[in-house]
């Protein structure tokens, strides 16, 4: 990612705001086991529209692989509440500031939530945890079929990364 504008984005905040979506990181909401059984079942349901993305992780594989990890900080998550506090929309940034950057794992919103620009906003309010982290890059991968993503990621300055030899 390059060229971050944060102000440009924070419309998309205020939005989500003044409609009544909380943004909050699971740290804030409390890192414990229901609530990583509550973004399980959200990652599922958003990644199932991921093309080709095939079954999902169980949940114990998805502890494993994406929670008991050095990379994991519940300050990296955040999550779109609802007026009722249903969750809504998440976005997972992990941490790899050993290699100089933060990597965004995944951003979804539930279906009938869509169009709202709570992707966007839920970006923008994570792209704050790379200063917490105190790198300057965010890195992330998308299917090259799923151009929904693949536009958000370029209006927020990803660009993509050069070929690699070998």
């Amino acid at each position: 990612m390059t060229g971050f504008e944060a102000e440009r984005f924070a419309p998309y905040v205020e939005r989500c705001l003044g409609a009544g979506i909380r943004l909050v990181t699971l740290d804030e909401l409390g890192d414990t086991a229901r609530n990583r059984r509550a973004l399980y079942a959200l990652n599922k349901e958003c990644a199932a529209d991921i093309p080709e993305r095939g079954e999902f992780y169980t949940y114990e594989a998805y502890l494993r692989q994406r929670i008991e990890v050095a990379s994991y900080d519940p300050r990296g998550v955040v999550i779109a509440l609802d007026g009722d506090g249903g969750w809504i929309g998440m976005s997972a940034t992990s941490d790899h500031r050993s290699s100089g950057f933060v990597f965004n794992e995944m951003t979804g919103v539930r279906a009938a939530f869509r169009g709202r620009g709570i992707s966007l906003a839920m970006k923008t309010f994570g792209i704050g945890f790379a200063a917490r982290c105190g790198v300057d890059r965010i890195r992330t991968v998308h299917h090259p079929a799923n151009t929904a993503a693949i536009e958000m990621n370029r209006r927020l300055g990803y660009v993509d990364a050069p070929e690699q030899d070998g």
